[in-house]
């Protein structure tokens, strides 16, 4: 089931960025076969015992492969040759070294879209250097913005860099080489570098501190806690409230909604008088807690939430509603998303054990007893 049923990826042992984007793909109906390395039971922890809880990782097939085995490299390439989409995440020229980069696999697949997952990129002066989320974001100048005044950058997680700026651009990008094969045209390479996708995502800051419009000192600036009408505050039980009225109508509804006479108050956009507003918006969310509050504000437009944990989110009536969150082999995680009226996701399968499903992928593929045998014995895992 869903929008990319009959697509098929080979997708490359990695972490974070790259199975998270494969799992977008997987979870819109693509079937996906993981190539992992073979290894004995508990040399890569606790994580790796089956069932997995590695959401990302749901939604796939296993086969286990050992890539420094020239024979294995062979059969990968006749994975490869079965498949539309190759999804990778490993440093610049590992793929290459093991002979399994663009040159070889395309000349095996020639209509191949070839989906490479890095931090900085297939080229540049730090190509080949370490790196994670954090200093991936760093360069690109999104993190610089994020944090209170005065106050060191704060870290985002890592949704910015791994997470935003790459897998969900790696599955844009794939997604469009596909439609370009789709229309006749030739397989190709897609470079989704966390750099870059991190600065996309800051595009419209970009353009504001071009025009003047945003100051580069954190915590001073409309969307970044600088306001007093766009920030969190701390309720009566500790817990928090989110309030971002940034239209004149919802910040109305916001100082009624608080009990605040707004002819007793600055205006709004009066900078020097936002240290006023601040204190009003702190002392009046003191005085209930963030259930009371969310109580109070669930029939208006004053756009304020409360600030939940994750168990708290799965649980949220909106969320049930939409049937936002689902559970899988007893663990609660996001449901597949967008929603697609047509052609429905399926409901994921949890990650399976190395190996994992392997024969019944190879089956589903195309080959048959004989060849899934050969392979076999050439050194691919399965159960």
């Amino acid at each position: 089931m869903g929008v990319l049923s009959g697509i098929r990826i080979v997708e490359f042992e990695a972490i974070g960025p790259a199975p998270f984007g494969t799992m977008l793909l997987a979870d819109m109906g693509a079937d996906v076969i993981r190539i992992e390395r073979p290894v004995a039971n508990g040399d890569l922890g606790p994580k790796f015992d089956a069932p997995r809880i590695d959401i990302t990782g749901r939604n796939r097939r296993s086969v286990t492969l050992d890539l420094k085995c020239a024979k294995c490299v062979e059969v990968a390439l006749e994975l490869i040759e079965s498949a539309d989409v190759l999804i990778e995440g490993l440093r610049p020229g590992a793929m290459e070294r093991l002979g399994l980069g663009p040159e070889q696999a395309l000349a095996r697949n020639p209509k191949l879209v070839y989906g490479r997952m890095t931090g900085w990129g297939q080229h540049g002066p730090l190509a080949q250097r370490a790196g994670h989320d954090i200093n991936y974001i760093a360069l690109s100048g999104v993190l610089s913005a994020i944090g209170q005044a005065g106050e060191r950058p704060l870290v985002p997680l890592n949704l910015v860099g791994d997470y935003g700026g790459g897998g969900m651009l790696l599955a844009m990008g794939v997604l469009a080489a596909l439609m370009n094969v789709q229309r006749g045209g030739a397989g190709q390479v897609v470079d989704a570098a966390m750099t870059e996708g991190a600065a996309q995502l800051g595009a419209t800051f970009f353009g504001l501190v071009a025009n003047g419009n945003w100051s580069e000192q954190r915590g001073s600036n409309l969307l970044d806690g600088g306001t007093p009408w766009y920030d969190t505050y701390r309720t009566r039980d500790g817990q928090y409230m989110a309030i971002g009225p940034v239209e004149s109508r919802f910040y109305g509804e916001l100082l009624a909604t608080l009990g605040l006479d707004a002819a007793s108050l600055p205006a709004q956009h009066d900078r020097a008088g936002w240290p006023t507003l601040r204190e009003a918006f702190t002392g009046a969310l003191l005085s209930r807690t963030r259930d009371e509050w969310s109580a109070v504000f669930a029939e208006t437009d004053a756009c304020v939430a409360p600030v939940l944990g994750f168990a708290e989110a799965a649980v949220h009536p909106h969320n049930q509603a939409r049937g936002s969150f689902i559970e899988v082999d007893g663990v609660v995680q996001p449901a597949p998303a967008p929603r697609f009226l047509g052609t429905p996701s399926a409901h994921p399968r949890a990650a399976v054990a190395r190996g994992g499903q392997g024969g019944e992928a190879l089956r589903d593929w195309g080959f048959d007893e004989a060849a899934i045998e050969r392979l076999r014995q050439a050194g691919l895992g399965f159960h």
